[in-house]
């Protein structure tokens, strides 16, 4: 079904709102995002009471970890504790760092473990502000390779970045991508963007998507749009 391809953010501030949007689209895709927001509010509890309300799908703990290697494994073993089946970490925690929070994540039993490459929201112009050398397509690259070695299972990338992503690590690394803007929607803060068909075709294998479904007029009747242009781009090849 399309709406496996699907992850919903449940980017609010308060318990309520996130477990009603959860139970609203609870049935019709395959994950939800937890991210810092709500998280910081609500606490660990918050996870494993979306997972039992919606309706099957998966909750994917969007964290970012990114500390000492002790820090992280530590983080990492709670976050698995939380009931969450994917959690992320920061690549760019360097090689000791995703190799700790690897062997965390095995220890714990956590399903999924990938690593964040370079944030949506960072195009070159925000590059020139910071301390990386290169593109953000060779930056997302390196650090996918590093994700990669280390053992972790995929990575969170831009659609942008993804060709170069698969010709590096291959067509099996999971591949999770927001700044997914259906045609006409504004991008709000992110700036490498790409509607739900592009990444797909780019290789994307799980689509997050928040805003332009949960700030919609009609959230129901956006997910359905955004679920219709998924099924109308056919399989990832």
């Amino acid at each position: 079904m399309s709406g496996e391809r699907v992850c919903i953010a449940l980017d609010f501030g308060s318990r309520a709102e996130v477990l009603a949007a959860a139970r609203r689209f609870a049935g019709r895709v395959g994950w939800m995002k937890v991210g810092l927001e709500a998280f910081v509010a609500e606490g660990p509890s918050l996870v494993a009471e979306v997972a039992a309300s919606a309706g099957g799908a998966k909750v994917f703990l969007d964290l970012k970890f990114h500390d000492i290697p002790a820090t992280v494994a530590g983080a990492v073993a709670s976050a698995a504790r939380s009931g969450a089946a994917m959690v992320n970490v920061h690549a760019s925690g360097g090689r000791a760092m995703l190799e700790a929070a690897r062997e965390a994540a095995d220890r714990s039993g956590l399903a999924r473990l990938i690593a964040v490459t370079l944030l949506t929201s960072i195009d070159t112009k925000a590059l020139a502000d910071l301390p990386a050398a290169g593109t953000p397509e060779g930056i997302a690259r390196r650090l996918a390779l590093l994700a990669k070695d280390c053992g972790l299972g995929g990575v969170v990338c831009s659609a942008t970045d993804l060709p170069a992503i698969r010709e590096a690590c291959g067509p099996d690394f999971f591949t999770v991508v927001p700044g997914i803007r259906p045609a006409g929607a504004g991008v709000q803060d992110q700036k490498r963007v790409a509607t739900p068909a592009s990444a797909l075709a780019a290789g994307a294998d799980l689509l997050v998507i928040g805003r332009p479904i949960t700030a919609a007029p009609d959230p129901d009747a956006a997910l359905s749009r955004i679920l219709e242009e998924i099924e109308a781009a056919g399989p990832r090849t």
